[in-house]
C-alpha cells in the first residue's frame, strides 16, 4: 500500500476474501498472513450508487455504513435489501443462512451472483430453496418468515459470539435440512417460485473457523492516527479475526469501519498492535454478554 488508499471493504469470491479499494485495487487475503495499517485523516462520506458525495460530509467513526444522510436515502432509493426496487427482471433465488445453533435466517439474493451474499453474511451454512421472479421470492420470503419462525436478519454481535463454539458439520446440515422440508412443503408456496432439492454448502473451510479462538474484543471505530494490525486467523463476512497483543487474543475487525478512512500501510518494524477503541467481550457468557 503506497501512499493513502481508501478501502470499499471485503469481497468474496472463487479466491476467497480480499480487500478491495478505491479505483478497483485489490489486495487478496490470506490466514496466517499479517494485517497492518495506520488511520489517517477524517472519516467521509463515500456517496451512492457509484457517485461521489457532493458535500465530502464527514460521518460517524461507529457507523458501518460511511453514507451522510442524503446519500443514504438515495442508496436505499434503489436497494432490494429495502424493498424499493421491485422492476428488476434477474431471476432470484430465496435461501436459508445458518450462523449457529437456533440462528438460521431466510433471505433472497439475485441467482447471478451465486453464494457471494451468504459469503458476505457470514452464514456458516446455508442451502437453496426456490428461484423465480423478485417479486415471488418476496412473497415467499415473508411466508417463510412468519410459517418458519425465522427472521430476514441477524445481528453481527450474535453471529460473533457462537463463531469459535460451532457443533459440527453434520449437525449444522441437519438443521437447515429440517428447515428445508418444513419450508418447500407450504402450501401457500408461490406458484411462479421453483422449489429446490435440498443441497447444504458449508462455508467453515473458507472462513477458516476450524480451531478458531474465542475473540477478547472487537474494534467500535476507527480514529485518526489510530493504528490496527496482527495476523489474519480467520474471516466471515465483513469480520477479519486478527490474532496478536497479548498471548495471541484475537480481537474482531468489522471491515465495514474502514470504508471512508484514508488508510496507509504500517511495516513490521513500526509496530503492529492495536491502538484504536476496543470492546471487550467477556470470555465467559453468551450472546447476550455481546449485545451491551
Amino acid at each position: 500500500m503506497a501512499g493513502f488508499w481508501r478501502c470499499v471493504g471485503v469481497r468474496w469470491g472463487a479466491g476467497g476474501p480480499r480487500l478491495v479499494w478505491e479505483e478497483g485495487r485489490v489486495s487478496p487475503l490470506a490466514y496466517g498472513q499479517g494485517v497492518a495499517f495506520r488511520v489517517v485523516g477524517e472519516r467521509r462520506c463515500v456517496g451512492a450508487r457509484g457517485n461521489a458525495c457532493p458535500l465530502a460530509a464527514p460521518v460517524p467513526g461507529r457507523s458501518t455504513q460511511a453514507r451522510c444522510g442524503e446519500c443514504a436515502r438515495l442508496d436505499r432509493a434503489h436497494s432490494v435489501a429495502a424493498d424499493t426496487y421491485v422492476d428488476d427482471p434477474r431471476t432470484y433465488r430465496v435461501y436459508l443462512a445458518w450462523f449457529g445453533r437456533g440462528m438460521v435466517k431466510v433471505g433472497i439474493t439475485a441467482e447471478e451472483r451465486g453464494s457471494a451474499r451468504l459469503l458476505e453474511q457470514g452464514a456458516v451454512a446455508f442451502g437453496w430453496l426456490g428461484r423465480g421472479p423478485l417479486m415471488a421470492a418476496r412473497r415467499s420470503e415473508e411466508l417463510l418468515r412468519t410459517a418458519l419462525g425465522v427472521p430476514d436478519r441477524i445481528p453481527y454481535a450474535e453471529k460473533r459470539a457462537v463463531r469459535a463454539c460451532l457443533p459440527g458439520v453434520a449437525e449444522r446440515a441437519a438443521e437447515v435440512a429440517r428447515l428445508h422440508a418444513r419450508a418447500v412443503a407450504l402450501a401457500d408456496w408461490p406458484e411462479s417460485l421453483e422449489r429446490l432439492p435440498c443441497e447444504v454448502v458449508d462455508h467453515a473451510g473458507e472462513f477458516g473457523l476450524a480451531g478458531l479462538t474465542p475473540a477478547s474484543g472487537v474494534i467500535t471505530e476507527l480514529v485518526d492516527g489510530g493504528v490496527v494490525g496482527g495476523r489474519l486467523v480467520a474471516a466471515a463476512g465483513p469480520d477479519l479475526h486478527l490474532e496478536g497483543g497479548v498471548e495471541g487474543e484475537v480481537v474482531v475487525l468489522d471491515t465495514r469501519l474502514m470504508s471512508g478512512w484514508d488508510l496507509t500501510a504500517v511495516g513490521e518494524a513500526a509496530g503492529g498492535g492495536i491502538t484504536v477503541p476496543v470492546r471487550e467481550v467477556p470470555r465467559e457468557g453468551g450472546v447476550q454478554d455481546l449485545l451491551f
